[in-house]
């Protein structure tokens, strides 16, 4: 019987895409395929790679009509809010803008004696294993930076979200990058765990959940393949008593619902000055309370359902734990709220690090609020997490802010705004978000080896 994968629609339960699941010998073949045609694509001049890869960026951007509302019916975002073509090319575009200078080779000597010099050379085949959430950003983050620096990719991507890496294969095709080079497969998690087993890629990058990442450390042990893990977080925000509470509430709450919750760098909880506590609160209510709950098809709907029933099931789970455990729910239910997928927003107070709703990631539209007295409270309440990946500090003291930051376990920390990518800037992670460096000069440098030259002349 003909195994598949199939993407349950968060609109209303339909199977909205199905594919079929490839043998491992087949996959042992894409493998091989890419591993043959990296050697030709590696030799091209670098040039010509990264006009190339702007092609084929462009022509995902060409199909952003039609990949909106296809994202809408994966994974539940609202149309309104037209998909992530902005910030995947400005990843990929930023990568290519950087490229010549850094894979530049560190030129050491060239004398009467020698020439010594370190290159970036490709890893070979690279496995990209992406997540639905954000499905074409995460994805492009690697794709980009390992075709320009003359890698082949095999792409993975999340079955929520099953149509994006043959959206994206596709039409990087049709801009002339050869299909051996950007493969995407559609392959269970035995078959990946035992590609990886058997040595056949030189760098795998995965995003996901913890458990993925543990079970990808699981498959790569002993093989020596570098590994670039993301494993999500419980990013915290800290409003300090001088800072724009108006800016500070806006811009946290998006951070904590947008795309229903559903980011690795969403805000999950959040540290008030005492001073500020109250009506922080007030202003946050009354932001949530105006959220449209429904159909994200519909232009009206501003939260849409979450991707499956049972990531919903887990927030709920969640809250009212943390209820009965003592916590005020300051948002009722709403008349959407059908106990699957469409789940309504909640902000919570009196809580405690003793709640999973403060602990564990929740990756949904829930966010505990609590109050502190000073820099010291708030920061060691911060580090009381698993996870680090951002935090989001709020003053108009810039020294007090990096001085905060220092001390903060996390992997990037922002000022005065939150949930953002910037990929002038290493995306990496620490503690139970793992470990690796995504876009950036660092990235590139993590999508290469270093080879060095010690050439004597006669």
């Amino acid at each position: 019987m003909l195994k598949t994968l199939k993407c349950v629609s968060p609109i209303d339960g339909s199977i909205y895409a199905e594919r079929p699941l490839l043998s491992q010998d087949e996959a042992l073949d894409v493998v091989a395929r890419a591993t043959s045609a990296q050697i030709d694509w590696a030799k091209r001049p670098l040039e010509e790679r990264i006009e190339l890869v702007r092609s084929g960026v462009a022509a995902v951007g060409a199909l952003n009509n039609e990949i909106v509302p296809e994202l809408a019916w994966q994974m539940g975002r609202p149309i309104r809010y037209g998909g992530e073509f902005g910030g995947f090319n400005e990843r990929a575009s930023h990568m290519a803008d950087i490229a010549v200078e850094a894979l530049a080779d560190i030129e050491i000597s060239d004398d009467d004696q020698f020439k010594r010099m370190i290159k970036r050379v490709p890893h070979g085949v690279v496995l990209v294993v992406a997540p639905w959430n954000y499905p074409y950003m995460t994805a492009i983050n690697t794709v980009a930076p390992a075709l320009i620096a003359g890698n082949s990719v095999v792409l993975k991507h999340a079955t929520q979200t099953l149509l994006v890496g043959e959206r994206m294969a596709q039409a990087f095709h049709q801009a002339g990058v050869p299909k051996e080079v950007f493969q995407n497969i559609f392959v269970d998690h035995e078959t990946t765990s035992a590609l990886i087993a058997a040595k056949s890629f030189g760098f795998v990058n995965f995003t996901g959940s913890v458990g993925g990442g543990k079970a990808m450390e699981a498959a790569a042990s002993g093989t020596f393949t570098g590994l670039g893990l993301e494993l999500g977080g419980k990013d915290p925000g800290y409003v300090m008593e001088d800072a724009d509470l108006d800016a500070a509430v806006d811009t946290l709450i998006d951070g904590a619902m947008f795309n229903s919750g559903q980011c690795c760098c969403g805000i999950e909880r959040i540290y008030v000055a005492e001073p500020l506590f109250d009506k922080f609160v007030e202003k946050a209510v009354e932001i949530v309370e105006a959220y449209k709950l429904g159909n994200p098809m519909d232009e009206e709907t501003t939260l849409g359902p979450m991707a499956h029933k049972r990531f919903a099931d887990e927030v709920r789970a969640q809250i009212s734990e943390a209820v009965s455990d003592g916590a005020t729910a300051h948002i009722g239910t709403f008349a959407e709220d059908d106990g699957g997928a469409y789940l309504s927003p909640q902000i919570l107070t009196n809580v405690n690090h003793d709640m999973r709703v403060m602990r564990d990631e929740s990756f949904g539209p829930v966010v505990g609020i609590m109050n502190v007295k000073d820099d010291d409270e708030a920061i060691a309440l911060m580090n009381d997490s698993d996870f680090g990946l951002t935090a989001s500090l709020w003053t108009t003291d810039i020294e007090r802010a990096e001085s905060i930051a220092d001390r903060i376990e996390t992997g990037t920390v922002f000022m005065n705004r939150c949930d953002y990518l910037d990929p002038a800037l290493c995306w990496t992670g620490c503690k139970d978000t793992g470990r690796g460096g995504g876009l950036s000069v660092i990235g590139f440098h993590n999508l290469t080896r270093p080879k060095s030259y010690h050439l004597k002349k006669a």
